[in-house]
Order: C-alpha cells, then sequence, then structure tokens
C-alpha cells in the first residue's frame, strides 16, 4: 500500500488548481482508506490517500471500453436539475455523515453527469466518468435510489 498527501487550499486562487491535481490522482488509483484533517493556521484541507495502483489489466479494459461519458458544460433541462439539487443534498449529508469534503464523495461534475445519463442499474455507473468500483460500492445503491425517486 502506497501513502499519498493532498494540501487543499482554501483560497480561490489555489482551491480549482489543488481539487484538478486530486482528482486526477483518484482517477488512476484504487483508494483503500482516506484521511482528511483541516489546519486551521493556514486553512488548508490535508488529505491522507492510501492508495494501490491500478492493475495494467484493468487499465486495458478501460482502454477498450468506449469512452466514459461526462456531461461537460452541458445545459440541464427542469428534470436534470432536480436530480442535480437532490444527488448535492445527499452528497452533502453523506459529507457530513463521514466528516469528509462533499468532493470525496463525488465532484460536481460526477453529480451532473449522472443527472444527465440518469443510469438504471450500478453497472451503468461504470460508464460515467469519475465513477469506479469502489465509489459505485460505497454509494451506487443510494444514487440510484435518488434518481428512481425523482
Amino acid at each position: 500500500m502506497k501513502v499519498k498527501i493532498f494540501k487543499i487550499r482554501l483560497p480561490e486562487e489555489f482551491l480549482h488548481k489543488d481539487q484538478k491535481a486530486l482528482d486526477a490522482f483518484l482517477v488512476s488509483k484504487e483508494i483503500i482508506k482516506v484521511e482528511t484533517a483541516f489546519v486551521n493556521d493556514e486553512s488548508y484541507w490535508s488529505v491522507v490517500l492510501y492508495f494501490e495502483e491500478l492493475k495494467a489489466t484493468q487499465d486495458v479494459v478501460k482502454d477498450a471500453k468506449s469512452i466514459k461519458y461526462s456531461a461537460d458544460n452541458e445545459e440541464l433541462n427542469d428534470d436534470e436539475e432536480k436530480i442535480l439539487d437532490a444527488l448535492k443534498l445527499w452528497r452533502s449529508e453523506k459529507a457530513k455523515e463521514h466528516n469528509l469534503p462533499t468532493y470525496f464523495i463525488a465532484t460536481n461534475k460526477e453529480l451532473t453527469s449522472v443527472a444527465k445519463y440518469k443510469p438504471a442499474k450500478k453497472e451503468e455507473l461504470l460508464d460515467i466518468k469519475g465513477f469506479g468500483k469502489h465509489k459505485i460500492e460505497n454509494y451506487g445503491e443510494e444514487i440510484l435510489e435518488i434518481l428512481e425517486s425523482i
């Protein structure tokens, strides 16, 4: 098991860059455990990730699949906005419950993609960029329940 530490600084000029670096890292790793702490003195989140490299065979399978769905700057209709609002509320509650930043549960882009794509089963969540085995095992059922209820 390997360890990587990220610093997520809160000032606007750093936040996007730091989150992007974390997101890029998460795509290519299998996360085993996450620890977070807020550093008051300097106003940043310290994020410790325990991870394993994804096996080459998994990468080959991913490359062979079609390109994953990602809602890039697409307009949402009213129904999709309702879904997105419900997903954001769920994410916020889940983050508080686990004492994690909301983007650890799912990024805005991932939730927007779910709202647009509207997967009906866990396997379809795999088609959405940012959703891997770990995220689907932890949150897939709840996400699908939200989609069914709206």
